[in-house]
């Protein structure tokens, strides 16, 4: 029978991981990995989850998208009431403030990134290598050593998932800095699944990005998460919990 670790780690992404054209008002990719304790996961999260959307839609199905709440777009149209909006996102920021889980994001400065290499490397698959060998060595640190640990990512297209689990399987088989196989196996999941590990991990990517880009603005989002990134044994965010590059 399998053995798996106790945690689990749901992964999304901000920005475009395409090189040819970069946006100028976002240009970056930012992948952050959120690990959770399956019991904190189970019996805290999901339940937060569910709530939130049944308390403010009247029901679960409701999918947290943060592209779609920052733009009143789809059900979160109601959020141009004022009153509504200001319920919800402070609803909202309470959950993300109180789920337990930890971050391990990986952002590319796609500008400097095309700067540095003739042929960039595709941005997702270099931030997808940075976040597996930190959470491997995060894994480690809390006591995993021979079970298996799921990472779920959305699907994005054919094409697209195909590279992703073969650079996956790349890295995980010891193309990595520890130079060890990563005891990863990767679960691609529909774009209107209804996980909750995914909306929050969705949640996450976007205020990095902001943060990165425009370190001095304030950033409320990126405020209430900051505490959970993972951090050095002194207290580092930066080179363990978020790794920019380059």
């Amino acid at each position: 029978m399998p053995r798996f670790d106790d945690y689990v780690i749901f992964g999304d992404e901000s920005g475009d991981h395409g090189m040819e054209s970069i946006d100028p008002n976002y240009p970056m990719f930012v992948l952050p990995l959120c690990v959770f304790d399956k019991q904190s996961y189970a019996c805290a999260a999901i339940p937060a989850v569910t709530a939130l959307k049944f308390r403010h839609f009247g029901h679960d199905q409701v999918i947290l998208h943060e592209t779609d709440i920052r733009k009143n777009r789809g059900p979160f149209a109601m959020l141009r009431d004022p009153t509504r909006r200001d319920g919800f996102l402070e609803d909202l920021n309470e959950r993300m403030r109180t789920v337990e889980f930890r971050i391990i994001a990986s952002a590319i400065r796609k500008e400097q990134h095309r700067q540095r290499y003739p042929q960039p490397p595709n941005p997702y698959h270099v931030a997808m290598g940075f976040g597996l060998e930190r959470a491997y060595l995060e894994l480690r640190g809390l006591g995993c050593r021979d079970g298996t640990t799921h990472i779920l990512f959305e699907r994005r297209g054919a094409r697209e998932d195909a590279d992703l689990e073969a650079e996956f399987r790349r890295i995980c088989g010891g193309a990595n800095a520890t130079g060890k196989k990563l005891p990863f196996e990767l679960v691609m999941c529909d774009k209107r699944c209804n996980s909750a590990g995914l909306q929050l991990a969705d949640l996450v990517a976007r205020p990095i990005g902001r943060k990165i880009l425009a370190p001095g603005q304030p950033n409320r989002a990126y405020d209430i998460i900051h505490p959970k990134f993972r951090r050095s044994p002194d207290g580092r965010v930066t080179g363990w919990g978020l790794k920019v590059f380059p």
